[in-house]
């Protein structure tokens, strides 16, 4: 009887202190809070790059030992057509000649297009390239 009566305890108490720590995390899927799925081709993909200067100034874009330094006007659209989806991982650098801070919004209008968007910001140092790589994968820096 005796050994009932602790079995009883102890299982009371386990149940008790469980009930009462809030702190216990539960495992589930984050269907409604992962947030957007990142950007990405298909490796090999021919893909367009246009890109928007969505900011009060002048900015230059340079595709890294293939192009010249490009000026971008306040509100002009550059397309850069067809970037090889398998070149050994394609940046493209922006910046600011005032040196001030620069962000890229990266989007995908449609299953070929990368649309990147340089807005002003205030956050420091900014994003300066697009990092395109050979499988597939978009990455800002």
């Amino acid at each position: 009887m005796s050994k009932l009566i602790s079995a009883t305890l102890i299982a009371t108490a386990l149940l008790l202190t469980s009930s009462n720590n809030s702190n216990i995390s539960v495992a589930g899927t984050c269907a409604s809070k992962c947030g957007q799925a990142p950007i990405q081709f298909t490796p090999g993909q021919r893909i367009r790059v246009q890109i928007v200067n969505s900011t009060p100034r002048v900015l230059k874009l340079q595709k890294p030992s293939i192009t010249e330094p490009i000026s971008l006007s306040p509100g002009q659209n550059l397309n850069l057509e067809q970037i090889e989806g398998t070149e050994p991982n394609t940046s493209l650098i922006f910046w600011d000649e005032t040196g001030r801070s620069i962000q890229a919004n990266i989007s995908k209008p449609n299953l070929a297009t990368l649309r990147v968007e340089l807005r002003p910001t205030w956050r420091v140092p900014g994003d300066r390239s697009v990092y395109i790589q050979d499988d597939g994968r978009i990455n800002v820096l």
